[in-house]
């Protein structure tokens, strides 16, 4: 997920930015067959046929139903999560979604998502908000995911699509949010759950999380650490992390304050040549070659409810380092970030019709200092305001409209360009019932982006970076029924003056910059089924079919680099016993370019995983194995040399963890 790589062995894009179509088809085909069949099967623990509870989501700003929604929203809770045996953030949205990922350079188990066919670009354009404080960065140094424990995640929501309207600059592709435990506002109780692994790689993992009630006061607090030698040389890593959430509540008002840190010691393992990668894939060209990355957050938070109005208030302040060395060159730096951001709903009716307005204000902050002889202090401001109304008919019928309107600056000291600009976002939305159980909905908006203090540093002499904006547009159908829901979605983005880096492009030191390419289009079908299968089965499914292109230029007709074209998750779970549970998925990802001429492809492949859990009184005994079928598959390169992939990063192999896990 970092552009700017520690890796000397990256190409010099990576250092300044960064089965399978018919099998794919069929499987959906089989899924869907099963889904959409009579529900005879569908049935409750009583054996009488059951509906889906109703999905409640926060992705605007408030909780909602996302049935009233004019666009998707997928739902992670700590439960799914816990019963897969993820490790980090970004392996439960990949394995339990199916959105494609790509390996990141550290040892720590980030990998930069791609949740609409971005590409090398994928990491500014979403943005990622940790208990409603953003936390994406303003450079190309990516947001690292991982340093979430696990345990303390109460949900995970992911938006493919646009949400620039609420959440600002880089939201075209979409947006992760992320609630812990201490962030969410329901009833507590006391508990405490710990957990310790072993496995293949040298995985020694310990985690633990409680919570703390005394009357309206409650503490959530979380640890957790993790060494692993990871499956090559010189990427061996130590994390480790903490957090702690105090909060007050009565039955109007809820105020608190947390804090978390998390740390990564790390080798750079960095990338192969073809030759290198088909004879060993383990071995290493840096072997000397490591890093450390610091992070800490700290936050204040306050909801209250006020007759009709509702009012939210989150400030954080984070600062982050990164120490490297890179085979002599260190590439170090220090950011500081701030974030408030104020928020309030007001819900009325006006005799059948019901009315829900929504408006806010998100300021922030962000410094980075690049030290040594080549250092540099980069600054981005920003001061966003925005407005939401959601109006709902008798007869069902909701309609929504949004506006946004964001006053950025951004400068460098070691680049003459500027940054000075305040655009706009917009959004129309709507949600018609057809039938019972059936809805179906559509939008369009406009959404920005503005380079980045990396990106307009490193540019075509004399050609300054210009806003990037897109047109956004989506449909979709909606069924919950009995044992079951469905969504379909189809989407387009018409990108002009997209932003990202062209390595033919003229820089200032040769070939190689940030330009604004030609006119691109993302555009594609999205299927996600949740199946019950019987009382003690469940099936999950999330395709997506896509294409991401040039569409004039001299690229145009071409895919836009690192952009599989179909993607594939079939999950389920199964309870054969009392106490016994089996949990399994295979995950697709289509063959893909690691360049603009698309010259050469790296392969597709499809990666299964299975873990077998037996709940004994207050423990868990679980194991898990991740790439059952050892496949030898990567996820990120480069360059193509002589019609071969080249700059591969590779994957591990099968890997098998035990753990057991004690919850009180």
């Amino acid at each position: 997920m970092t552009a700017f790589s520690p890796v000397r062995s990256a190409s010099r894009r990576a250092r300044v930015r960064s089965a399978v179509p018919a099998v794919a088809t069929s499987l959906v085909y089989a899924a869907c067959a099963g889904a959409f069949a009579p529900s005879a099967f569908a049935q409750s623990s009583s054996g009488t046929a059951s509906q889906l509870p109703p999905v409640t989501v926060t992705a605007n700003r408030f909780a909602e139903n996302a049935a009233d929604l004019p666009f998707g929203v997928n739902v992670l809770t700590a439960e799914a999560i816990k019963a897969s045996g993820v490790t980090t953030v970004n392996e439960a949205i990949m394995k339990l979604l199916g959105v494609p990922g790509r390996l990141d350079f550290y040892g720590g188990g980030d990998y930069a998502l791609d949740l609409r066919g971005f590409g090398t670009t994928s990491d500014s354009n979403q943005v990622i908000v940790v208990d409603g404080i953003r936390v994406s960065e303003a450079d190309l140094g990516g947001t690292r995911l991982s340093g979430i424990a696990i345990d303390s995640v109460e949900r995970i929501e992911v938006i493919r699509g646009s949400g620039a309207v609420l959440y600002g600059e880089g939201a075209t592709g979409g947006v992760i949010l992320i609630t812990t435990k201490g962030g969410r506002g329901v009833a507590r109780k006391n508990q405490a759950d710990l957990y310790a692994g072993a496995g293949s790689y040298g995985v020694r993992e310990g985690r633990g999380t409680a919570t703390l009630v005394a009357g309206d006061f409650s503490l959530d607090a979380s640890a957790n650490k993790r060494d692993a030698d990871n499956h090559r040389d010189n990427f061996r890593s130590r994390t480790d992390g903490a957090s702690v959430s105090g909060q007050w509540r009565n039955d109007w008002l809820r105020a608190g304050a947390r804090y978390a840190y998390d740390h990564l010691d790390t080798g750079l393992a960095g990338s192969l040549t073809t030759a290198q990668y088909e004879a060993n894939p383990k071995q290493t060209n840096t072997p000397d070659d490591h890093a450390s990355i610091r992070n800490n957050r700290t936050g204040v938070f306050g909801e209250a409810t006020l007759g009709s109005w509702q009012i939210g208030l989150d400030a954080g302040w984070r600062d982050k380092s990164l120490r490297s060395d890179n085979s002599g060159f260190a590439y170090d730096y220090d950011v500081d970030a701030s974030t408030v951001a104020l928020r309030l709903k007001n819900l009325s009716n006006f005799g059948s019709v019901a009315n829900s307005f929504t408006a806010g204000i998100d300021q922030g902050e962000w410094k980075r200092t690049v030290l040594g002889d080549f250092g540099s202090v980069s600054h981005q401001r920003s001061l966003a305001y925005y407005l939401k109304d959601e109006v709902t008919l008798a007869a069902g019928t909701r309609l929504s409209a949004g506006w946004r309107t964001e006053r950025v600056k951004k400068d460098s000291s070691s680049a003459e360009a500027k940054i000075d600009e305040r655009p706009d976002a917009w959004e129309l939305g709507v949600v018609q019932p057809v039938i019972s159980g059936v809805s179906v909905f559509g939008r369009t908006g406009r959404s920005f982006r503005l380079a980045n203090v990396d990106e307009f540093g490193f540019t075509t002499p004399g050609v300054p970076l210009k806003t990037q904006t897109s047109r956004d547009s989506e449909l979709g159908a909606r069924w919950n029924y009995t044992g079951g829901r469905a969504e379909l979605r189809l989407y387009r983005s018409a990108l002009k003056n997209e932003i990202g880096y062209d390595p033919n492009g003229v820089g200032p030191f040769g070939p190689g910059a940030n330009v604004n390419f030609d006119p691109t289009r993302r555009q594609g079908l999205e299927l996600e089924v949740t199946q019950v299968l019987a009382a003690n089965a469940n099936l999950r499914v999330n395709a997506a079919t896509r294409r991401a292109r040039f569409t004039e230029g001299a690229h145009d007709g071409k895919d836009v680099p690192l952009t599989p074209r179909h993607t594939l998750s079939v999950r389920g779970d199964w309870s054969p016993a009392p106490g016994h549970r089996v949990d399994g998925g295979v995950n697709l990802v289509s063959s893909q370019n690691p360049d603009f001429d698309n010259a050469c492809k790296m392969p597709s492949y499809a990666t299964a995983d299975i873990r077998y859990a037996y709940q004994w009184s207050v423990a868990e005994l679980a194991i898990g194995i991740s790439n059952l079928t050892d496949k030898k598959y990567y996820t990120q390169a480069f360059a193509c040399v002589n019609g071969a992939v080249s700059s591969i990063y590779p994957e591990a192999g099968r890997a098998v963890t035990a753990s057991v896990r004690v919850h009180f």
